[in-house]
């Protein structure tokens, strides 16, 4: 019997998209390199594709290579934030173009979240993470919460941490090139 990792694996592999505990919400993703698949994740959550989505890294390494120049100030705010933290940066590279906002702009989390780590490990690109709801509906804090209407669009949902509670948004912050910091949500 294959485990929850190699067929995550083999679903991203080929294109497909996941319904994934995180180490804040559940998230819809796939392999942020290919467009076509972050585009079934625009309409499956019915959003309008100049609301940006991020990514998640699992490792300095894998944010280094979205991320030319990560500023210092931004290892600073991963180190000290008490809860994750998605850092929007300008000029991404290596990424599906539809990923990048239109101000050339791409939100991107280190996890901790040791599924979601090893996934990225072997992988070896870095995934798209958007909260598993309907655009304009509430994040649901538990898997039970999820539309239907998602858990029927995605390819695969994993079959793990599906009675814990997940409540915690990430903190969102915009660091700009020039050193201005912004605080999207707290």
């Amino acid at each position: 019997m294959k485990t929850a990792l190699e067929t995550t694996l083999e679903v991203l592999e080929r294109g497909g998209i996941l319904l994934y505990p995180t180490d804040t919400v559940w998230g819809i993703g796939c392999d942020a390199t290919n467009a076509e698949a972050v585009a079934r994740v625009f309409a499956i959550k019915n959003r309008p594709d100049a609301k940006a989505l991020i990514c998640l890294v699992g490792s300095d390494r894998q944010l280094e290579q979205l991320i030319p120049n990560v500023p210092e100030a931004a290892w600073d705010i991963m180190d000290l934030s008490e809860k994750p933290v998605t850092i929007v940066y300008d000029n991404p590279r290596g990424i599906a173009p539809n990923l990048v906002g239109p101000d050339k702009t791409l939100g991107v989390r280190l996890t901790s979240h040791p599924f979601c780590r090893e996934l990225l490990r072997r992988f070896r690109r870095p995934l798209v993470s958007t909260s598993a709801n309907l655009a304009g509906a509430p994040t649901p804090k538990r898997f039970s919460e999820i539309d239907s209407a998602i858990l029927n669009a995605v390819d695969y949902v994993v079959p793990l941490e599906q009675e814990i509670l997940k409540s915690t948004p990430s903190s969102v912050i915009q660091l700009k090139a020039g050193g201005q910091v912004r605080v999207i949500r707290p």
